[in-house]
């Protein structure tokens, strides 16, 4: 702005925001928004829905998004967008926002806040501002300021009114050049009696000479004031030549009174009014008519005897009203004319209110606001200045800015000529946003987020500024909870997966990673609940954050998985942590009155400080050796090495290769004889997967029916299994015999599927197969995971008539009682208690009791991998019932399977 007035346009642009903020996340991988309840309100839409909160949102901080791509992890952006409300309304939102995360996984997160208030605010102000400037830049009246005798500023006003051509050519020219030597007396004993700041001097009359020679009679105003923190004196120059003239010819002269912008109004001695001219009208609201010959006390609404004024020097300010009732700031003069008087009333009112609305606004801003002189004393202070600063106004103004100690991030103490309004004052460069730590009276500490500006567009330094400052303290405690929230597991409070990463790239020594995964939770969880699954998970995290040293990292990857990120650790202490961590996870569990047990499997990994590996593949290769952990028995820890590696991908191949094995016809059926051992006929077929890859071959059942388990693809390979095998039954009978039965194996997973009973009769009603033919085979562990469900699910089966089995008798931790409960029709004994026949007398005593028990209770006893005539004698001595193994016959494609005839099982 190009004006010198002590009020400037900068000053607006400090109102800040009042309103609420809501929080938001932008995850910068996968373009996802998301943001906390209150997002509907500030965007102006009825409901908290997705669809119509994100597109809005999206476009407001679209340009921070674009921003943050190529930015810093940490770095802030702050931007304030206009936001056109449904009802169309414009409403202004400011984003402030952080990059957090690395340069792999960046988010931003931020606040977005309603700051429509504050744009008002600073609209008004400039409108403020604005006027005022014009009050002075457009008065008829001359307006100079001079300091030490020399003259430092005049409105345009002045320039015309002393002759010149151009401001320039006055401003630091002696106030003596432009003043009649005769008048320089009278003024200079005007101005020394002026000694308090605002002090200001009776009109009087001056004679002021013009460039080109001539004289003007004024009448001057001088006001002690401050100029750039150094007494000065401000002048009001108003040509009364005219007005003198009025005064002696006022009769002759009313067409040149008609045009003066004053209202001009002559009275009796007794008050009354005998002209009214035409500004009076504009400025009263009343017509010359009413106004002629009525009390001009009743007229301008206020008591006014012009004699009483003349009396008081000619000159008084007052309150007047208008016709409507409005009231009016009037500068009165008066003077006697003939047989009454002449009265010159000048309308006040717009730069009193532009004034008094410029310091209301100010007063009321949350925003502390300080002026400080170029001698670096405050020389005012706003409300909100003392409240943030915890200073009382006298105690601000007149001390230096240093009375309030700040700090740099670091918590270095600025000595006085790094403060922001230092630097402006000696250079007029603007600070924008510094952020600093205060320090109170009351010894508390708070966050500023402060500004600084010169307080007028001047060329000379050192310059009066204008110092504004927030108080961030709560934003920055917000700033710092969504750094501990992005970075830390919610449920524990420990590190999160993005913290340990971070964590494992920035190494600089050796670094262990010990992946710990909880054995036996999901069934604390799947029984007991979540909520005590979470209680368990939160004592368990506690537990490994005591037990580890204090350098060392803890942190929950989701789940039941934890990692203990352990530094400069041989590998015999490596050794001796885990075991420890297994004891501390393994120590019972008390939640709700319960007692619980868990152990844990433990991968481990090591990494140099030269080590090529991230973070992530770190955490990956953790990962790998724990699952051989669990794969060797779980309850134990394993060291990752490169075969482990490879073992690892030639996993994940197979379980992605298995899921495509069955459309490509990699998988077949085999089947095994199951003989009669009384009369040596084969009786029963078991089927059997098998799978030949195009690359690796034949891969065994005992490494890929576990990788379908626990790949969730057993059900897929599971029905493949039941409905080939029901599709092949009538081959299989053509080469066994028309009464032979099938048997097909189901896993442990397949009995907690909802969709097995319907599946399977399904293959029922589409094959035709009779029902009690066919033999459904449940391994002895598969019961006992679960036994409510297990039972649930077996007697829905044999309610559709299919026969069931209990295969690998003897492994698991059941009984014959138990077992009793359950609709099973048949028990297979496990090949490890077989093989041991003929050589170990407890051996045929376990056998012979659970025949005698199976027989007991009316289930057809089958012995699994019998492979010598000495087993057969004994197992038929026992009075088993079928055998099956291969003395009896290998597993075999349904095209080469025995024709009608006995087995080796015969006598």
């Amino acid at each position: 702005m190009d004006t010198e007035v002590e009020f400037d346009q900068s000053v607006v642009d400090l109102a800040p925001s009042t309103d609420a903020a809501v929080m938001w996340w932008f995850d910068l991988t996968t373009n996802c928004a998301t943001w906390m309840p209150g997002m509907a309100g500030l965007l102006g839409v009825p409901l908290e829905a997705d669809v119509e909160i994100r597109p809005r949102l999206m476009a407001l901080v679209e340009p921070l998004v674009v921003a943050a791509r190529t930015a810093a992890v940490w770095q802030d952006f702050a931007l304030e967008q206009p936001h056109v409300l449904p009802d169309g309304t414009t409403k202004w939102i400011q984003l402030r926002a952080c990059v957090s995360g690395d340069v792999k996984a960046k988010s931003l997160t931020g606040v977005a806040t309603d700051v429509t208030t504050r744009h008002v605010d600073q609209q008004t102000l400039a409108d403020l501002a604005d006027r005022y400037r014009l009050l002075v830049e457009l008065s008829p009246d001359a307006i100079v300021v001079h300091e030490a005798g020399v003259l430092t500023y005049t409105n345009p006003a002045g320039v015309r009114f002393l002759g010149a051509r151009s401001e320039q050519e006055l401003v630091g020219r002696p106030i003596t050049d432009f003043v009649h030597a005769a008048s320089v007396p009278d003024m200079m004993r005007r101005i020394s009696a002026l000694s308090t700041p605002g002090a200001a001097s009776e009109p009087a009359e001056a004679t002021i000479v013009r460039f080109d020679g001539g004289a003007v009679d004024v009448e001057a105003v001088s006001v002690r004031t401050t100029w750039e923190g150094r007494p000065a004196f401000q002048v009001i120059l108003r040509d009364v030549t005219a007005q003198k003239a009025a005064e002696a010819t006022l009769h002759y002269q009313a067409a040149l009174v008609a045009h003066v912008s004053d209202a001009i109004i002559a009275t009796t001695a007794e008050g009354n009014v005998t002209t009214w001219n035409p500004a009076a009208e504009t400025v009263y609201g009343r017509t010359a008519a009413d106004a002629v010959g009525r009390p001009v006390a009743a007229l301008v609404g206020a008591r006014l005897d012009p004699a009483a004024v003349v009396r008081e020097g000619g000159m008084t300010r007052a309150v007047h009203r208008r016709s409507d009732g409005a009231t009016l700031a009037i500068r009165v003069s008066a003077a006697e004319m003939d047989t009454g008087y002449v009265l010159v009333c000048a309308d006040e009112t717009a730069r009193r209110r532009a004034e008094q609305h410029f310091t209301t606004v100010v007063a009321s801003l949350e925003e502390g606001v300080l002026v400080v002189g170029p001698t670096g004393l405050v020389e005012s202070a706003n409300p909100a200045a003392e409240r943030v600063l915890g200073f009382r106004e006298e105690s601000l103004v007149g001390s230096p800015m240093t009375v309030c100690p700040l700090f740099d991030e670091r918590g270095v103490r600025l000595p006085e000529s790094a403060y922001p309004c230092a630097q402006t004052r000696r250079t007029g460069l603007p600070q924008n946003g510094r952020v600093f730590r205060a320090r109170r009276p009351d010894g508390r500490d708070i966050w500023l987020s402060m500004s600084c500006r010169p307080l007028n567009h001047v060329n000379t330094y050192p310059a009066s500024v204008v110092v504004s400052f927030t108080d961030i303290t709560e934003r920055r405690s917000i700033a710092a909870r969504l750094e501990h929230d992005a970075t830390h597991d919610g449920l524990t409070g420990l590190a999160n997966r993005a913290l340990v990463i971070r964590h494992l790239t920035a190494r600089t020594g050796t670094m262990s990673v010990l992946f710990i995964d909880l054995d036996k939770f999901k069934v604390i969880n799947d029984s007991l609940g979540h909520t005590v699954g979470d209680k368990v998970l939160r004592i368990v995290g506690e537990r490994l954050r005591r037990r580890v040293r204090g350098g060392d990292l803890v942190g929950r990857l989701g789940g039941d998985e934890f990692v203990v990120v352990a530094r400069d650790i041989s590998r015999l202490d490596l050794d001796g942590l885990a075991e420890h961590l297994r004891d501390t996870v393994a120590a019972p569990v008390h939640v709700d009155g319960r007692q619980l047990h868990l152990d844990a499997s433990i991968g481990i990994v090591t990494a140099g400080p030269d080590d090529p590996r991230s973070g992530e593949d770190l955490l990956r290769d953790s990962d790998v050796a724990m699952y051989q952990a669990k794969s060797q028995g779980r309850g134990r820890h394993v060291f990752f090495d490169v075969d482990l590696r490879e073992k690892m991908q030639r996993r994940l191949q197979l379980e992605q290769d298995l899921r495509e094995a069955a459309a490509h016809e990699q998988l077949s059926v085999v089947y095994q004889p199951i003989a009669d051992l009384r009369s040596g006929r084969v009786v029963c077929v078991e089927a059997l997967l098998r799978w030949t890859h195009p690359i690796h071959g034949a891969i065994s059942p005992a490494e890929f029916i576990p990788l379908a388990e626990e790949s969730d693809l057993i059900n897929l390979v599971g029905d493949h299994v039941l409905r080939t095998t029901t599709g092949q039954i009538d081959l299989v009978r053509s080469r066994i015999g028309t009464n032979c039965h099938l048997a097909v194996n189901l896993s442990p997973r397949q009995l907690d599927d909802p969709r097995l009973v319907a599946a399977v009769q399904d293959v029922l009603r589409t094959t035709g197969i009779a029902p009690n033919t066919l033999c459904l085979e449940i391994t002895e562990n598969a019961l006992m995971r679960d036994p409510a469900v297990a039972a649930g699910t077996l007697s829905a089966l044999r309610d559709l008539g299919v026969r069931l089995a209990i295969d690998d008798f003897g492994t698991g931790y059941s009984s014959l009682a138990q077992l009793r409960r359950l609709p099973i029709d048949q028990l297979k004994i496990d090949m490890s208690f077989i093989s041991a026949l003929g050589e170990c007398r407890d051996a045929e005593a376990i056998v012979r009791s659970i025949v005698m028990m199976a027989h007991a209770v009316n289930l057809t006893v089958v012995a699994e991998g019998v492979e010598n005539a000495r087993q057969l004698e004994v197992l038929r001595r026992l009075d088993c019932d079928q055998v099956q193994g291969f003395r009896i016959g290998k597993p075999t494609s349904p095209d080469r399977l025995p024709v009608g005839q006995p087995s080796t099982a015969g006598r």
